[in-house]
């Protein structure tokens, strides 16, 4: 759960720079009705007590994210800026994917099943495009 741990660390570290630099991000925050009750100081690791309580949609979003955050570090560690970047966002156009397919498989409201629906196929044709990248520039 450490490595867990250090890798959320890690990435939010990596993502902060670059989220804080985007025209009109200072307008953006986390918006507060979205932070959990069970997070303690920023850790994403969970207990396995904490997650036993968890119901099954969270449970697979959480594997889903498990997932992500791996292949995003990966990704990121890449020693070319143009292959991290790409490789980061398949990883995480990937995790949204995840996530959408848990909201329609678990959700009950039809606007939030829209959104994930169209998150599947957006993020689906940008993977597409971006490992067609892979495979063309990377040698």
């Amino acid at each position: 759960m450490n490595s867990i741990r250090n890798l959320a660390i890690l990435a939010a570290a990596i993502a902060m720079p670059a989220f804080a630099t985007n025209a009109g991000a200072a307008d953006m925050a986390f918006p507060d009705k979205c932070k959990s009750e069970m997070s303690s100081g920023g850790d994403m690791s969970m207990q396995s007590n904490q997650m036993s309580g968890m119901a099954e949609y969270q449970m697979e979003t959480m594997d889903g994210m498990k997932a992500m955050n791996m292949n995003m570090m990966q990704g990121m560690m890449k020693k070319d800026p143009d292959l991290s970047f790409v490789c980061g966002m398949i990883a995480h156009h990937m995790g949204a994917i995840s996530m959408a397919e848990v909201e329609l498989k678990h959700g009950d409201n039809a606007e939030a099943k829209a959104k994930a629906q169209k998150i599947i196929e957006d993020q689906g044709k940008e993977i597409k495009e971006l490992t067609a990248w892979v495979d063309k520039e990377v040698k």
